[in-house]
């Protein structure tokens, strides 16, 4: 239905500096900038990616926009996307546009950039109330997502049909991601298991992890394709590697850390934000050291990590900032 392209990966400026940790483990240390959002309104900010012309869009959940910010002027931009239109996540797709997933209207939507034509794809008539979460492509082109009412689906993306599938064990389907070959995996936050997706049949097989009830939040894939976790209930950050069938976990530094959003940068290097402590960590699998970048601002509350080559892009949710780390 949509074109398939190559993704591109564009750089962007900053505006002003907040002073970063020089990290020990990493090989290039990285500095925080942060803007404020100067938006009339209350966007509740939850997700953000990197658009292909160096801009950040981000989803606008309280107000029902897919914004756009310049990290060059510091303006923002938002986009209405329906009628009752509660925007969760967003990822950039290989068509170059933004991919939402839209709670409040129980739809997927696509955003074409740099036109800004809206189109919903809406799930099936009679699906329930899925409670649309977190999307990913896999590696046929095809969008996948998963409703935190006990729900996975998939958006086929050349006919634009879409289909739904209740996930084992019911309700938290949240964080969902694509390993280099393709494959897609997503987490339960209320079942606390990890899942790979057959791609044909859409059906989900569970691996467990060895902590129980731990909480897992968001999944994130390496180069290796080994699954990293960020585990809420725990404050562990783990990793599977489907290969091996084995698991290893770190817990975040600090006396009650709580792991949120997870994101693997072209290095490697493992991003985690931690609601306990009000920052970020990087964490190399190398050295298994944590380097910690604090928040000058009060509750952040990072929900979502996403990047591009030496840029790693943070919605502060509890403030209505951007930051950025930049590692190159």
């Amino acid at each position: 239905m949509f074109p398939i392209t190559r993704r591109a990966a564009l750089g962007a400026a900053g505006a002003f500096a907040v002073a970063g940790v020089a990290p020990r483990a990493l090989a290039q240390p990285g500095k925080m900038e942060s803007w404020p959002l100067g938006t009339q309104r209350r966007t509740g900010i939850h997700d953000l990616a990197p658009a292909p012309d160096g801009g950040v869009w981000f989803t606008a959940q309280a107000s029902g926009h897919l914004g756009w910010f310049d990290p060059k002027t510091g303006r923002t931009e938002l986009i209405a996307l329906g009628t009752g239109s509660a925007p969760h996540g967003v990822i950039q797709g290989p068509d170059k546009a933004a991919w939402v997933t839209d709670g409040g209207q129980n739809a997927i939507v696509r955003v074409g950039w740099p036109d800004r034509k809206v189109h919903a794809f809406r799930l099936p008539t009679g699906t329930p109330n899925t409670n649309l979460n977190t999307p990913a492509f896999d590696g046929d082109g095809d969008l996948w997502f998963t409703g935190q009412n006990g729900y996975v689906g998939k958006v086929a993306v050349k006919t634009g049909q879409v289909s739904v599938k209740e996930a084992p064990r019911g309700p938290g389907p949240y964080g969902i991601c694509a390993t280099p070959s393709g494959d897609i995996w997503w987490c339960s936050l209320a079942g606390s298991f990890i899942a790979r997706i057959d791609r044909q049949t859409g059906d989900s097989t569970v691996v467990e992890p060895p902590t129980r009830n731990q909480g897992a939040r968001r999944v994130w894939s390496d180069s290796r394709g080994r699954i990293w976790v960020s585990e809420w209930n725990s404050g562990n950050l783990s990793m599977h590697d489907p290969r091996a069938k084995t698991w290893r976990q770190w817990k975040l530094p600090g006396p009650q850390p709580r792991a949120y959003a997870v994101y693997v940068d072209e290095r490697d290097i493992v991003w985690v934000s931690d609601w306990g402590g009000n920052a970020m960590f990087a964490f190399d699998p190398r050295t298994e050291k944590f380097d910690r970048y604090p928040f000058p601002r009060d509750g952040a509350n990072i929900r979502q990590i996403l990047g591009r080559p030496g840029e790693i892009w943070l919605p502060e949710s509890g403030t209505e900032h951007i930051s950025v780390v930049r590692t190159a």
